[in-house]
Formats: C-alpha cells, sequence, structure tokens
C-alpha cells in the first residue's frame, strides 16, 4: 500500500474511531437511530416512499416522504406523528378510492423525534435553498396581494383555506388553512416553482405566475395559522435610514412630475389625457399621512390601494432606497393648503357634489343595509371610518366630520363627497353606497376597498348616514 493509501486508511480509521466515541458518550443517539429506521422499515414504508422519483399520486398510498426532512417544520412534524394534528386531506389521500379519510398512526414523543432527526439527516432535498423565501420580509401588502394571486390561479380549487372565520375551497387536497405552521417556506416556494417536479399526472397545476406572485402566495400560505404573526414594515429598513430629500428631487423630476407636475400641481403633460386627474401633492400634507399608504401606493401602485391603474408600481424601477427617497422629498415639500375647502359649500341644494359616478348594477341598487342602524353598528362603522379600513381610513379623504375635508382630500378632482349633505345623501341607495366603497369610483380619487368584509362595509354605511345633516 502506498503512502497516500494508508493515509487515506488512518483517516478513516480516526473518522471511525470519532463516531464510536461519540457513540459510547451518548449511546441514545445510535439508539435513537436505530429505532427511527426500525420504524420506517417497519411501518412508514408501508405507505410512503422514502426514496426515489416523483410519480403519478394514483401509484402512491401515501404522499411521499423523500423530502420531508426539508418539507416539514420539526415542530409541527412531532405533533402530526404523536397524533395532535388533523388529516391534512379531509376526503383522504386516496380520492380516488375513497371519501373517507384516515387517520395516521400515532408514535411516542422520543420515536416522533427520532424521525424526525432521521429526515433532517437523511431527506433533504437537494433541489431547496435555504433562505430563498425570507418569512422575515412578509408584509401585510404580500399576504393581501397573495391572497388574491391564490384566488386568481385557482389554488382554491382544490385546497382550502380560512377566510372570515370559513374554511373555503375545494377539499381535495392538502388542507392549508395551517399551512403556515406545517411547511418550510424555502421547500414550499421550491414546489410553487413546477409542482410537476415532486408529483406528476394528478392534476398538479403548473401556474402561469410571476416570480412575485408566487412570492406572495408562500407569504400568504406562511401567515396561515400562525396566530399574532410579525409582519415586515419596510418603512422601517436601513433605505429609509438613508433616505436623501435631494436624491428623492431627482427622482420625482424624472419620474412623477410627468403626471403629477414639476411643482405637484397635478398638472404634468400626461394629466391632461387622465381620469381621474393625478393627485395634486402641492395639496396634501404628506408629512401627516400614513406611511403604510405612501409605501404601498408609490412601490406598488395605484391598484395596490385600490386607486387608478394610471399610478406605475415604482418599486422595480427606482429600488427600495428610491421609494425611501422620493417619499423624504414629498414630505418635506409639499405641506397641504391650510384650510381645506369643502367642495360642497354649505347645506341644501348647494351642498350636492356633481358626479358622473358609475351606477351599480341592478342586483346592487336594490339591496338595502342588513344590518338594524343600533348603536354597535354605527359605532363598529366609525372605528371603520376614523382609523381602522383598510388600505387607509376614511378619515383621511372625507374628513372627521364627514364633510370631505380630510388631509388628501384637496388633492382629489372632484373633491371627496361631502356625507354630511343630507339631501344628496337621501338620494343615494344604500346598494349603490355598497357598490362604491367594495368597486371604489372610476374617474375620483375613490379607492376599492374590496377587502372590508360586507358586514363592514355595512357598518360603514350605517355610520355615514349617521353624519347626514
Amino acid at each position: 500500500m502506498g503512502l497516500q493509501g494508508i493515509g487515506r486508511k488512518m483517516a478513516a480509521t480516526g473518522i471511525l474511531a470519532a463516531g464510536l466515541l461519540v457513540l459510547l458518550q451518548d449511546p441514545s443517539l445510535a439508539s435513537d437511530q436505530s429505532r427511527a429506521k426500525e420504524l420506517i422499515q417497519q411501518t412508514c414504508v408501508q405507505c410512503h416512499r422514502l426514496e426515489g422519483k416523483a410519480e403519478s399520486r394514483f401509484k402512491l398510498h401515501a404522499p411521499d416522504l423523500i423530502w420531508a426532512g426539508s418539507k416539514y417544520q420539526r415542530a409541527w412534524l412531532i405533533r402530526w406523528l404523536t397524533g395532535k394534528e388533523a388529516p391534512l386531506y379531509a376526503k383522504g389521500y386516496l380520492w380516488d378510492l375513497t371519501n373517507v379519510p384516515s387517520k395516521h398512526p400515532a408514535v411516542s414523543e422520543s420515536d416522533a423525534n427520532a424521525l424526525a432527526d432521521y429526515f433532517a439527516e437523511h431527506n433533504k432535498d437537494p433541489r431547496v435553498r435555504v433562505g430563498a423565501f425570507d418569512v422575515s420580509k412578509v408584509t401585510k401588502f404580500d399576504v393581501a396581494f397573495g391572497a388574491a394571486a391564490y384566488k386568481a390561479h385557482a389554488c382554491l380549487g382544490c385546497h382550502t383555506i380560512e377566510e372570515n372565520g370559513k374554511l373555503i375551497g375545494g377539499p381535495q387536497s392538502a388542507a392549508l388553512q395551517h399551512a403556515g405552521q406545517r411547511y418550510n417556506m424555502d421547500w414550499l416556494y421550491r414546489f410553487g416553482q413546477n409542482p410537476q417536479d415532486f408529483i406528476i399526472h394528478t392534476g398538479e397545476f403548473l401556474a402561469d405566475a410571476t416570480d412575485g406572485q408566487l412570492r406572495a402566495v408562500i407569504g400568504f400560505l406562511a401567515v396561515q395559522g400562525v396566530k399574532d404573526f410579525t409582519y415586515y414594515e419596510p418603512w422601517t429598513s436601513p433605505e429609509f435610514s438613508n433616505a436623501s430629500v435631494e436624491r428623492g428631487g431627482t427622482l420625482y423630476k424624472e419620474y412623477c412630475a410627468q403626471c403629477h407636475g414639476f411643482t405637484g400641481k397635478g398638472d404634468g403633460p400626461a394629466a391632461s389625457g387622465l381620469e381621474p386627474k393625478p393627485a395634486i401633492h402641492a395639496n396634501m400634507p404628506f408629512d401627516k399621512l400614513p406611511i403604510e399608504y405612501l409605501y404601498n401606493v408609490i412601490n406598488h401602485g395605484g391598484p395596490a390601494v385600490g386607486k387608478s391603474p394610471n399610478m406605475p408600481y415604482w418599486g422595480l424601477t427606482i429600488g427600495q432606497q428610491g421609494v425611501a427617497d422620493v417619499i423624504a422629498y414629498l414630505k418635506v415639500t409639499f405641506k397641504g393648503v391650510p384650510d381645506v375647502p369643502t367642495a360642497a359649500g354649505g347645506q341644501g341644494v348647494a351642498c350636492v357634489q356633481p358626479r358622473k359616478t358609475v351606477k351599480a348594477p341592478e342586483d346592487f341598487i336594490s339591496k338595502m343595509n342588513p344590518l338594524s342602524p343600533s348603536a354597535g353598528a354605527i359605532r363598529a362603522g366609525k372605528e371603520l371610518f376614523l382609523k381602522t379600513a383598510q388600505p387607509v381610513a376614511c378619515v383621511m379623504c372625507h374628513g372627521e366630520q364627514g364633510d370631505g375635508k380630510g388631509l388628501m382630500g384637496a388633492a382629489f378632482v372632484p373633491s371627496p363627497r361631502n356625507f354630511t349633505c343630507g339631501s344628496m345623501m337621501q338620494e343615494i341607495p344604500d346598494g349603490q353606497l355598497f357598490w362604491i366603497i367594495k368597486n371604489g369610483s372610476p374617474g375620483t380619487g375613490m379607492m376599492a376597498f374590496s377587502g372590508l368584509t360586507d358586514d363592514h362595509v355595512w357598518q360603514l354605511i350605517h355610520y355615514i348616514r349617521s353624519l347626514a345633516k
């Protein structure tokens, strides 16, 4: 044997000795691995595959565990193995044979930990890049956008989620209402890039989604079943700490002035052909506006906050530093007008505001508020109006009195509705108000509040009507 061979033999002997020493010091490591292997060979392999490549579900008895070490969060896996989790498939995994869910065999806590250790060591997915999806950077906007993308790409057809306290969706595939507790999001992101890499010819859908849409869907799933999820707030990032008013001014001239004008008066060269008209920045006290709203409308665009699609999403163009710089410039440059005049101009006939508001469909026009105008309903509507309605509270445009004197009100043409105008409000049916709140009003600054539940909208309507004089 040559010197190299002797060296390799000595190294191998050293490694073996080190391994034996560890086992002698903690024999439970060897016994746990042996126990896990025994469980797998005697029980798990009867239904699950732990090696190989993707096959049709019709050839399987249970989900593959080939990638279990990358797929599942350990805490959830322990609960599942010890029988503390509900069935993942409401109508059974073998849906072509049965509609009854099967109960998974339960093992002891120690056996569950041994299995989890075994999967983590032997069943890693080499295709999954650790850190590919950063759960700590998921924002509220990501989740809202992801919820819409989830539905737009037909995920609801096979998977259930929870919405407003109710399960919705087709109970055919894995239930996702607790997905945030179950999956490693790096694995789920890789799965979403091409589900057919993992299971084929059984309805696994390859969506025509951009990477941004996929990431939003994964963000949406990351919060499912997770109480008190900590959302990332981009405006707390280093880019905002390093924001430059000077750089923001340059960006404003290069990208914003074409619509909003060089002095923020809404008179840029594109403005004459736009409906609704661009916001008049000169009339808005930007330092008093919610930072979340400002960030979302600039970074994600008008549709992100229910406003005009004419407002582009600038985040990709100018980057996060650019968004921070523009917001810094807006706050320093535009302070609003001292006293916002109400477009209504008083009470009676004079307070009626001319509008070209789209009429709601007949089946909405005829709707009556199903909630009684109780003190509780009006109080709930007031809370939404003044504080909690998203993407921005109604008070920001319509004012604390509902008279159209909100901080953002003077920026829009036409001005926001004056809800104190009794002669006007009595002519607007409940169904019309409901439709406009849900869908927005094209040609005005009224954004869509599509994320509000029906009951929330009806509560808002009761409060709005209580302001009329």
